[in-house]
């Protein structure tokens, strides 16, 4: 698939430095596109629906790397979370943490959550997606010999569903490239939203 914007001279913006948002942009057929991370420290806001806190992030994320770039280009920002019993579970502080994480999830079902915002001129859209990823039961052995690895540790929730940790799961329901962090098909309409084809 070709990606074809309707302004040729816009640039697009990805602010993220995830290697897997970058993968999925390109196998969704979108190539010509730059990564300008957004370094500022991200704040949980607490008091909102899971929705509400992905899609404030994103967009927070999207403004901030905006204010880096020319105003007719596309900015697209996500952000993924994790949640157990209305519990947010981001990104581990250190190996204990994940492996605390990684024991509430065992045997359990949680849902994950990510929104994307897309800034483009004076256009600005949101939306999120979520998918409920059932766990099978694991061992404590498991659980500590998957921390080491290190994958755990910049992922929301503990673990990588596209990486080792595609073991722990038992199944989805939902878009599984949500779980990646960019749900493509959500993605795909909110671009068309504003005159982009793929």
């Amino acid at each position: 698939m070709i990606f074809e914007a309707a302004n040729k001279k816009r640039k697009i913006i990805l602010a993220s430095g995830s290697p897997r948002r970058r993968e999925l942009l390109e196998m969704i057929g979108i190539h010509d596109f730059t990564v300008i991370p957004d370094e500022t420290e991200e704040v949980f806001a607490s008091g909102l629906t899971p929705e509400q806190s992905v899609c404030k992030t994103a967009l927070q994320k999207a403004k901030n790397v905006s204010k880096l770039c020319g105003k007719d280009d596309l900015i697209i920002a996500a952000d993924t979370e994790v949640y157990l019993d209305g519990m947010h579970f981001g990104k581990p502080k250190d190996a204990k943490d994940a492996e605390d994480m990684l024991a509430r999830l065992s045997g359990r079902s949680h849902t994950v959550y990510t929104g994307i915002a897309l800034i483009s001129g004076d256009d600005i859209i949101t939306g999120a997606e979520s998918t409920e990823v059932y766990f099978r039961q694991l061992s404590g052995k498991e659980i500590t010999n998957y921390v080491r690895t290190g994958e755990p540790m910049d992922k929301a929730g503990a673990y990588g569903a596209q990486g080792m940790g595609a073991v722990f799961i038992e199944r989805l329901e939902g878009d599984f490239f949500n779980v990646m962090g960019l749900p493509v098909c959500r993605l795909t309409i909110m671009l068309r939203s504003l005159g982009l084809q793929i």
